[in-house]
């Protein structure tokens, strides 16, 4: 399965900035919800556990995932991801890479068709392993940022597309709004320069551009008014201000020109 050698590259070029990374930096927050880089690596390490167990312990990921939920409406997940993972710093850094590298190389052999459970319905493992390449990405921004950073993105980017390309209705649902009868049609440029191409061609309703910008707003670590995408049409534009390719509740895109690598 492919998407789990994604998961490894992923990490991996996450884990490469990780470094040497001083002990004090651990603690500096980032631009997203002020998390620190010790919050996104537990977050990483929690949820790539969490995607593991329910394949090899379904029993065992149900009990979590109650506790999950039950804890949820008291604090948010950070108190509950906190407690179970204490370690801090390199030790945390080296949990988190034995982890995806040990979960990578089993999942690679699996079924990519095969079912597992999950917080909301349940999924096949390809959907659930490209969801912890999508969380890696997306949080890694936040580290890329902090640290100044430009990603050197590959085209396994297609992954996080795709799955964008195919949450366009959950992006419209969990905002409250009615689902358009037709996506808009894509056209965007890999990181190797080949196109990419979603949808049938409609002049009136499309988004073309560079696919790691829109995976940025699909992810919502970037604003649509920070990248380069050309967007044309209603429906393009309120999909484009309210994407949301991730679960749980509406969440709102980051406000104009903050987020970025800072310097």
């Amino acid at each position: 399965m492919q998407q789990a050698v994604d998961l490894l590259e992923e990490s991996d070029a996450l884990a490469a900035v990780l470094e040497n990374f001083p002990d004090p930096d651990w603690e500096c927050a980032t631009q997203f919800k002020s998390w620190t880089v010790n919050d996104v690596i537990v977050h990483l390490l929690f949820w790539n556990r969490a995607a593991d167990l329910a394949l090899v312990d379904p029993d065992g990921f149900a009990a979590l995932a109650s506790e999950v939920m039950a804890e949820m409406p008291k604090g948010g997940l950070r108190p509950i991801e906190n407690r179970i993972i204490t370690a801090r710093g390199a030790d945390l850094c080296t949990l988190w890479q034995a982890q995806y590298r040990d979960m990578a190389a089993r999942w690679t052999k699996l079924d990519p068709k095969l079912r597992v459970k999950w917080v909301g319905p349940e999924m096949s493992v390809r959907s659930s392993i490209t969801a912890r390449q999508m969380e890696t990405w997306a949080h890694g921004m936040e580290i890329f940022d902090l640290l100044g950073l430009k990603r050197a993105d590959t085209d396994r980017i297609r992954n996080v597309v795709i799955l964008g390309v195919n949450t366009f209705g959950w992006s419209h649902r969990v905002q409250g709004l009615e689902v358009p009868e037709t996506m808009p049609y894509l056209q965007l440029r890999a990181p190797s320069g080949a196109f990419w191409e979603f949808g049938e061609p409609n002049a009136d309703e499309r988004i073309a551009g560079d696919a790691v910008d829109f995976a940025s707003v699909v992810t919502q670590t970037r604003n649509i008014a920070d990248t380069a995408l050309q967007v044309t049409g209603a429906t393009a534009t309120r999909w484009m201000q309210t994407a949301q390719c991730f679960a749980g509740g509406k969440e709102a895109p980051p406000l104009p020109g903050t987020r970025h690598a800072t310097r």
